[in-house]
């Protein structure tokens, strides 16, 4: 089964007054819908846009696993275990909240900020907090989470190319931007498909385009 999610779908988020908004794939905050709650270990993709000297003061997370991928401009990064860092476009961070952690997340710069920030449920709550940062990440290299059982792969398609979708239980694809195809589908920056029990498929850029894809298994059950 292929499910498209439109760009123009997602909850609106974020607070415009203050510079920040927020694009929602999955129930987020005050927006509440139990028929989209998750998929597979996925819980949020947010695409986050900060103006100028905007961001998000200090907030705890727990149990949760934080992949941020920057398209433009550079996110400043700071939390409890005294990690500071500047991320920048092409770069892939990920802040595995264990037990608990506290962040900060600004834009610094003097130019606009985007990002894409994915959280997913782990398989184990609780340990140590840890944190990575993979500076310019290549094309096709597979990105490990093992705590959630997952693997991100990041592909920049140039116009008419094609790339394998991994077979996997479930699969979520995130057009960042450009536009590809998808049996006989048509995904636009900002559009996503979620894929379970398929094999076989292809992406195809139908311009220069870039996407996010997490091959994943079975949703965590715990208890």
């Amino acid at each position: 089964m292929i499910q498209v999610r439109r760009g123009e779908e997602r909850y609106r988020g974020g607070d415009p007054d203050a510079g920040i908004e927020s694009l929602h794939a999955f129930s987020f905050g005050p927006h509440f819908d139990p028929d989209n709650l998750r998929f597979g270990a996925l819980i949020a993709c947010n695409e986050e846009r900060l103006a100028a000297g905007a961001g998000f003061d200090e907030h705890p997370h727990r149990d949760t696993e934080i992949v941020t991928w920057v398209v433009e401009g550079e996110l400043t990064h700071r939390d409890s275990a005294g990690h500071e860092t500047t991320v920048r476009a092409g770069d892939l961070q990920r802040l595995s909240s264990a037990g608990g952690v506290r962040h900060v997340e600004r834009n610094a710069g003097g130019a606009p900020l985007r990002f894409i920030q994915m959280w997913l449920a782990p398989r184990e709550f609780g340990g140590e907090p840890a944190y990575e940062i993979v500076r310019g990440i290549a094309d096709g290299t597979p990105y490990a989470v093992p705590r959630a059982g997952a693997l991100l792969h990041v592909r920049r398609l140039t116009d008419g190319e094609r790339t394998a979708v991994p077979d996997a239980e479930r699969v979520y694809v995130h057009v960042v931007r450009g536009a590809v195809g998808i049996d006989g589908q048509r995904l636009e920056a900002g559009d996503a498909a979620r894929i379970t029990g398929r094999t076989g498929l292809e992406l195809t850029a139908l311009a220069a385009a870039e996407c996010l894809m997490w091959e994943m298994g079975a949703e965590p059950v715990h208890g």
